[in-house]
């Protein structure tokens, strides 16, 4: 069953060239793959990207080559995670609006169902000594895992003085005064579309099929709806103060900002549970992420940690419900704007190289990212480090105190561990886990 040809099909538009007609490809098939890929998606984008190359392009060649890595770009280029949203993108070439819902839900499924027994253990159990160790050692892990991301994003991001001074700039403008998260994005892409100001739109190498702007115009209008109906009827039954609504409206502000992955928003997810919200403590942030880390599925899945832990504690109900509640509607409100900028963007896949101006905006971004990540590393090693430690403000400035108990020995001593192991010793993420966090049980026993 291949994909419907009318391009003004709305919810679901279709571009489909002549390459993926060469492999029939039944549903029930796809649907065994995208399931197969949901379970085994561990290894965060770079191994789920590999992945589904392997079972797309090399293994059954449902994709050619140049597709998927067009389709990769594109997604790239997107706010959310990039591999659900390619996997949301093969499925809809494959099979229309079908298919893509069947690609990208199989996708998170897996990992979400996961993360949220791992959350209802972590708010059971988390308080217990043993416990406590355990996420000692995945913090100390997870903390170079965040190193590791940042320097391979720095390679891929700055290519030049304009993108370097972006990202020391979002640097400091997050780290030493607080600018939110958003308005860095919006002015990152506003100083990289006025770098390439003016640079002439490069001709099409092969002829563009003709796509229906009112088609597009419906389909945003339609996913727009999907995503918010249940959110403001939610907000109207419980009110807008509900732990609820405030999740919901929050994470979609989350999927809307977050161009670079998982890394690149959450420090300021972090930030805002924490310190905004009182959701979360500081260091309960990174103990998703270490748990997020080792489960399949995208890397954002660390925020339905964040909103059963949010729901939970402040749902004013039975803690477990709630928590479950408010796992459902992080996701919702994460993963509903990938279908959306899917549907409404794939038929402008080929075109996004074409126009200089955009793409030295979406550069701009990237390199803001970088910044962002780096910041997130510092935040997160500070908590981990020195735990305790406070913001100090000087006028407009924002520095840091150490608590009087100064550095945690356990933890520099974990995280210099982690660090030769997975950066020197180039030793895979999983073993450095293991090895954090049975260094961290054996200190627990016998320190």
């Amino acid at each position: 069953m291949n994909a419907p040809q009318d391009a003004d099909s709305t919810i679901g538009q279709t571009d489909i060239s002549s390459a993926e007609q060469r492999v029939p490809v039944s549903f029930m098939e796809a649907l065994i793959v995208w399931a197969r890929i949901g379970v085994l998606s561990f290894g965060g984008p770079a191994g789920q990207i590999a992945l589904m190359h392997r079972e797309v392009v090399e293994k059954r060649k449902w994709l050619d080559e140049d597709t998927y890595l067009n389709a990769l770009s594109f997604c790239m280029l997107l706010p959310g995670p990039e591999a659900m949203q390619l996997a949301t993108y093969a499925g809809w070439r494959l099979h229309g609006l079908l298919g893509g819902l069947v690609a990208g839900l199989l996708f998170v499924l897996p990992g979400a169902i996961v993360i949220a027994v791992l959350a209802y253990i972590y708010a059971a159990f988390g308080n217990v000594p043993l416990v406590e160790a355990i996420l000692l050692g995945i913090k100390a892990a997870v903390l170079v895992i965040v190193i590791e991301a940042l320097i391979k994003i720095s390679k891929r991001a700055l290519g030049g003085w304009l993108h370097a001074l972006i990202a020391s700039s979002a640097f400091v403008a997050i780290f030493f005064f607080a600018v939110p998260f958003p308005l860095i994005i919006l002015a990152a892409a506003l100083v990289g579309w006025l770098s390439a100001r003016g640079t002439p739109v490069e001709a099409a190498s092969t002829p563009r099929e003709k796509i229906s702007v009112t088609a597009t115009g419906v389909t945003i209008l339609l996913w727009l709806v999907i995503w918010f109906a249940p959110l403001l009827a939610l907000a109207a039954l419980l009110g807008t103060d509900h732990v609820l609504a405030e999740i919901g409206f929050f994470f979609s502000k989350v999927a809307v900002i977050g161009f670079g992955g998982a890394y690149a928003v959450l420090a300021y997810v972090a930030q805002a549970a924490v310190e905004t919200h009182g959701w979360l403590k500081p260091g309960e942030m990174l103990e998703g992420l270490g748990l997020a880390e080792t489960t399949p599925g995208p890397l954002v899945l660390v925020n339905e940690f964040v909103g059963y832990l949010a729901a939970a504690r402040h749902g004013g109900g039975h803690d477990v419900l709630a928590g479950v509640a408010g796992a459902a509607v992080t996701l919702w409100a994460l993963f509903a704007p990938c279908f959306l900028w899917i549907f409404a963007g794939a038929p402008y896949v080929t075109r996004i190289g074409d126009t200089p101006a955009l793409k030295a905006a979406l550069q701009g971004i990237t390199a803001a990212v970088v910044g962002v990540i780096l910041n997130l590393s510092i935040w997160f090693a500070l908590h981990v480090l020195a735990p305790g430690i406070k913001e100090a403000w000087i006028g407009p400035i924002r520095l840091w105190t150490l608590a009087e108990s100064g550095f945690d020995v356990v933890a520099v001593a974990l995280s210099a561990i982690a660090a030769i192991t997975l950066l020197l010793l180039k030793q895979d993420m999983f073993r450095t886990l293991g090895l954090c966090t049975g260094l961290a049980l054996v200190w627990h026993f016998f320190g």
